[in-house]
């Protein structure tokens, strides 16, 4: 959470309400000049081999686990992660750099073609530039690391707006690498307003754009880079759909649709959020899912016990239970939670909707929260068909006995970037990671994400 006023940003702890820390916003003039300082500093990291650049990236990796009791302490202060939660974080981050250390040298290696008329062709992937990143508060080291380990293995700069509410996670972060090795202003969070980032956007030394948020605030910002004709990647949320089909093991898939919805307090991006369950296993799965969700325990994220963290803000909150009564209103029903808790705290009980059906926010928009949807289909193709009848596309899951023929439906049918098999996860250092539809473009991860922000330059001699 954060409180902001024309002098900058101050945090505050979801679980309790109290007040952490103030910080200053820059000055135009000082946002400028760390756009100018991350751009010259990225003039002399260009030059670097990949190998070399490689090594830094192993040693931050290093430093990221050197340094996890301060970002699990501070994560949960800031936005009520659960500490077991922040740690498999910063372990997740670790590894990306790992992953990214080892296999960038070969994603980024020259390629040689032979021209048609005999000539010499080469491909090369430079980097570009300063590239900017405007992150949100849900992971807030992974979603920063995300982005800037591939870019830093690329060659580019990195320059950091995250949500205010976790601007202590940020600063950590830039020290961090600092320590492991970093170039001077090589990576740079800036504490800014939104006026102020969008003059980060036109800025001739900024030089590509990558957003995690809301579809609305994707477009703003797609919007103000086109402008400037500077390349995009967006990540932009998504309402999950996770398929119970005709033979699923529904022991299996019951324990995976509650952790993938509760997971991270319910404030997850590629979170289970939809269960469209096939009328052969409606009744069976939804009893033994609601009795699931009844035993969550909610509380204290610093207590090792607690399944269910508050919300990390109370707008949020107070949103997302604005979301359940508007479905109920439009025929949902209530099988568990659905009530706002008394005391301090940004909590919401893990809560089930059933009779969800198109025209309720449940079925038709994100709930940013441990709300569960719960949406009977005829039978598998039916289950297909409402999980593509979304805007989104982000993710999403296929429980079935045949391994086989989940993974053929999830190549062929289903319409998303990612599709989880009989589990539940969030990111995987060697697999693409990014939507489509509504849940944006571009891709993170797996190698992808580092060639996102380079010039594949074609460098050619002609026969005559």
């Amino acid at each position: 959470m954060a409180i902001i006023d024309d002098k900058g940003i101050t945090t505050v702890n979801p679980a309790n309400g109290e007040k952490l820390k103030t910080y200053a916003f820059m000055t135009d003039q000082q946002a400028a000049d760390a756009v100018a300082n991350c751009h010259k500093a990225f003039t002399q990291w260009k030059l670097k081999s990949a190998e070399e650049r490689g090594e830094v990236l192993k040693k931050v990796g290093e430093n990221l686990k050197n340094n996890k009791k301060e970002f699990v302490d501070l994560m949960i202060d800031e936005m009520g992660k659960l500490k077991a939660q922040g740690e498999d974080e910063v372990d997740l981050c670790a590894a990306i750099c790992e992953y990214t250390a080892k296999n960038g040298i070969k994603e980024l290696e020259d390629e040689e073609r032979e021209l048609p008329n005999g000539g010499r062709g080469l491909i090369t992937h430079a980097p570009i530039g300063v590239i900017y990143g405007i992150q949100p508060w849900n992971f807030p080291l992974y979603q920063v690391m995300r982005y800037t380990i591939a870019n830093l293995m690329a060659g580019n700069g990195v320059l950091l707006k995250h949500a205010e509410g976790v601007t202590g996670s940020a600063l950590l972060i830039e020290r961090v690498l600092k320590e492991a090795g970093l170039p001077e202003n090589l990576f740079t969070v800036l504490i800014i307003t939104h006026d102020q980032s969008d003059k980060i956007i036109e800025n001739d030394q900024v030089r590509g754009v990558t957003f995690t948020g809301s579809p609305k605030g994707g477009r703003a910002v797609a919007e103000k880079a086109a402008g400037a004709l500077k390349k995009t990647v967006l990540e932009l949320g998504s309402n999950d759909g996770y398929m119970v089909l005709d033979d699923a093991d529904l022991e299996t898939a019951v324990e995976w649709c509650v952790k993938g919805r509760i997971y991270n307090n319910g404030e997850t991006c590629v979170a289970a959020k939809r269960f469209i369950v096939t009328e052969k296993n409606f009744d069976a799965f939804t009893d033994k899912y609601v009795a699931k969700m009844k035993q969550v325990k909610l509380g204290d994220p610093n207590d090792e016990n607690t399944q269910l963290g508050p919300m990390a803000r109370k707008d949020l909150r107070d949103d997302l239970h604005e979301q359940v009564e508007q479905s109920v209103k439009n025929g949902a029903k209530i099988l568990c939670g659905g009530e706002i808790p008394e005391g301090n705290g940004s909590y919401y009980p893990a809560t089930v909707l059933v009779d969800v059906k198109p025209g309720q926010p449940a079925y038709d928009d994100e709930l940013f929260g441990p709300v569960a949807s719960i949406i009977k289909a005829k039978d598998d193709e039916d289950a297909m068909r409402i999980a593509n009848d979304s805007r989104f596309g982000l993710g999403g899951g296929i429980f079935s006995k045949d391994e086989d023929k989940a993974f053929e439906l999830a190549k062929t049918h289903f319409d998303t970037g990612m599709v989880f098999v009989n589990s539940f996860g969030v990111a995987q250092p060697n697999m693409p990671f990014g939507g489509v539809k509504n849940s944006g473009y571009g891709r993170e991860h797996g190698g992808f994400g580092i060639k996102e922000f380079v010039n594949s330059k074609a460098i050619m001699r002609l026969n005559s």
